[in-house]
């Protein structure tokens, strides 16, 4: 089964375009097939994991599109350098409270994994979320 998986990610993979027009529906699919695969989560775990792990994964990209997060990204250096030094404090707090709340939320969503999963397993989850992005952004980038 876990082969199996494997081969599907990889099939998926060679065989979808990684370009804009890409939804976010196909690669949460991929992202979840991908997590299941370096898991292997037994059907009980998987049943109390995966409804914490989309919970948090929603609220992490809410939180990824943040205002302060949007503005940093749209604006240029140079636009930037011309805020003024209240503007930019503004901006700077905004981003303090972003940080606090992504590292909360990701401090909360490992203590929750803490009464599924083996700290084996969590860590198993942290470098399968991060390979996949890395081959996301590969792909994505191989597209250009």
């Amino acid at each position: 089964m876990k082969r199996f998986l494997l081969l599907f990610i990889l099939l998926s993979f060679s065989s979808l375009s990684y370009a804009q027009h890409h939804s976010s529906d196909q690669i949460k699919s991929l992202k979840i097939a991908h997590i299941s695969s370096v898991l292997n989560l037994t059907s009980e775990e998987a049943e109390k994991f995966w409804p914490i792990y989309n919970t948090y994964d929603n609220k992490l990209t809410k939180l990824r599109h943040s205002e302060v997060i949007h503005y940093i990204k749209s604006n240029e250096t140079q636009d930037l350098e011309k805020l003024t030094e209240k503007q930019a404090t503004e901006k700077v707090l905004a981003l303090e409270t972003f940080e606090e709340e992504y590292c909360s939320l990701r401090s909360q969503f490992i203590t929750d994994c803490k009464k599924i999963l083996s700290n084996k397993k969590i860590l198993l989850l942290k470098k399968a979320e991060d390979d996949f992005n890395r081959k996301l952004l590969k792909k994505y980038k191989d597209k250009k």
